[in-house]
């Protein structure tokens, strides 16, 4: 997959698309559904399959009061749009005079002229321009004018969800881990690197691994079943996203317990990556280190339940995963 960083890396004589324009934040299932169609569609027609995003996402600077924060930071949303076999990314940075395009101006200027759009395809929602002002009647009326088709989708539900990227991020700030899992057509994760802890895991505890700071989105806290990634090694394990209050912390950590514990060796540059797979229980405080100690091993007990039914599902079903169970 290609990465064109701005409008003027785009070749001259990069040749006909099939477009869709978007944030893809999460990468969800509907997303997937209109890429997929894109790359099929450019296969036909002999045209290049396009996605543009834009970096920041629009309403961090639209609205920075919003305080989004993204299912998907920039370098894992690239990674994920290239798992779908597009041929390029056009990652436009949104700066004042990129919101302040009219759509007809956007249409002609980055569809019509620079990517020689063929074919566009859009969520029923889609809106662009300056203050939102295109919709998806607009875009297919420019088309018509400006020679290219228009493909809309309707609203895309499972059982009776919406699957969109605003509905997945309610659902992860109730902890709904599971159900986000579903909307997705993977484990919500987390990628960052090893932090330094307390040492709480560790001396009262249970092996433990902690998460630099991240800025981005996490789901609520509590305490999840979840499988982690070190560098290239990966564990069963039990996550804790909060305060810790039994140490009477105010500080905030994302924490795992790792079940199949061996040594490692970390640095500050090691990857972590948390898969989010059930939630166990709220974050709450204990008497004492003995009862936290007592209730870890509880949580322990129940995620292996959980991770040997799991990995039994898996291996009954006849298609298998990229992802970790």
């Amino acid at each position: 997959m290609q990465t064109f960083h701005k409008l003027d890396d785009v070749p001259a004589d990069y040749g006909a698309t099939v477009v869709s324009v978007g944030n893809f934040d999460g990468v969800h299932r509907a997303h997937r559904h209109v890429l997929d169609e894109i790359v099929v569609r450019a296969k036909a027609t002999n045209a290049k399959s396009v996605a543009i995003t834009f970096d920041p996402h629009p309403t961090r600077i639209l609205r920075p009061d919003n305080n989004l924060e993204l299912l998907t930071p920039l370098a894992e949303k690239l990674r994920l749009l290239e798992t779908t076999g597009i041929d390029a990314v056009l990652l436009l940075p949104f700066s004042r005079d990129l919101s302040l395009m009219t759509p007809r101006e956007f249409a002609h200027e980055i569809l019509k002229k620079r990517l020689q759009a063929c074919e566009v395809h859009e969520g029923y929602n889609f809106h662009f321009g300056h203050k939102a002002a295109g919709d998806i009647h607009l875009l297919r009326k420019l088309g018509a004018e400006m020679g290219f088709a228009v493909h809309d989708y309707p609203e895309l539900r499972l059982r009776g969800e919406s699957v969109s990227s605003s509905h997945i991020r309610k659902l992860l700030s109730e902890g709904r881990v599971s159900r986000a899992r579903h909307l997705l057509a993977r484990p919500f994760s987390i990628l960052s690197t090893a932090g330094r802890g307390r040492g709480y895991g560790s001396k009262y505890t249970v092996p433990t691994i902690n998460l630099a700071r991240y800025e981005e989105l996490v789901p609520k806290d509590g305490v999840y079943v979840t499988r982690t990634r070190v560098g290239d090694e990966c564990f069963d394990s039990v996550t804790n996203v909060g305060n810790r209050p039994t140490f009477g912390s105010d500080s905030f950590a994302i924490e795992s317990h790792l079940l199949n514990f061996h040594p490692l060796e970390l640095s500050a540059e090691t990857e972590v990556e948390l898969f989010f797979l059930d939630r166990l229980r709220d974050e709450i405080k204990f008497p004492t280190v003995e009862a936290l100690k007592e209730q870890i091993g509880r949580d322990v007990g129940k995620a292996r339940k959980y991770l040997q039914r799991a990995g039994r599902a898996e291996r009954r079903s006849s298609s298998s995963s990229n992802w970790p169970i």
